[in-house]
């Protein structure tokens, strides 16, 4: 069967995803880029729309973040991802914050209270609009990857949901060196979730470490 992925997800030191106060014109909140900063040079990253001085960085930040697109048919995200409105869809031509021709090239369920039509984009990238917990989402998400991983593309509360029903199989978490304080915390309710999981550390030469969870075989104590 496939699997279920997690990628360049980053989180504080204080075990924050992401910031308070999401708005239009901070995706993160009141973090701002702090978050996502060690990826900013990456090779990967610049080809995704980022923009910078060179063509993007080779090195062990770039090795990781690459891994975030082979073999995915399929990303499921939260609907604080998509955009930053809440409630009933006020304006449903929003179409998400990365243009007309979004990053992902895979169909994209979009977990939301309230459902919407399928939204086409450029580059093969549709966005499903459900109203399913864990196990329904990735029920459709795999009907839609054709065989291929799915991947969870967040937000906090949708990893973490994942996270506490069980159902990913490889997570690449990367720990940054800042303090937040508030926001939306990972780890919560996710206590022992370290003996699921073998888990290995890589630091980078940008002060972050990363970290890969794969899951134990459920055979092992």
């Amino acid at each position: 069967m496939s699997l279920v992925r997690v990628h360049n997800f980053s989180v504080s030191l204080d075990g924050f995803g992401t910031g308070e106060g999401q708005q239009l014109e901070t995706p993160f909140g009141h973090a701002g880029s702090r978050l996502m900063q060690w990826a900013f040079e990456t090779r990967t990253f610049r080809e995704m729309g980022f923009h910078g001085e060179s063509e993007g960085s080779f090195g062990v930040d770039e090795a990781f973040a690459s891994q975030w697109k082979p073999a995915i048919g399929a990303e499921i995200m939260g609907r604080n991802k998509f955009g930053p409105q809440r409630g009933p869809w006020q304006d449903e031509e929003w179409k998400g914050w990365w243009g007309g021709n979004p990053p992902f090239h895979t169909p994209v369920v979009v977990l939301t209270h309230h459902p919407r039509p399928v939204l086409e984009m450029e580059g093969g990238t549709t966005f499903h609009f459900v109203d399913a917990g864990p196990e329904a989402a990735l029920e459709q998400a795999r009907a839609l990857a054709g065989g291929l991983d799915v991947r969870i593309g967040g937000g906090v509360d949708t990893v973490r949901q994942f996270l506490a029903a069980d159902l990913i199989d490889h997570m690449h978490i990367v720990l940054v060196p800042v303090l937040l304080g508030r926001g939306e915390r990972l780890w919560d309710g996710l206590e022992g979730l370290e003996q699921r999981f073998e888990i290995e550390a890589t630091p980078s030469p940008q002060g972050v470490q990363h970290l890969v969870f794969t899951r134990r075989s459920k055979d092992r104590p």
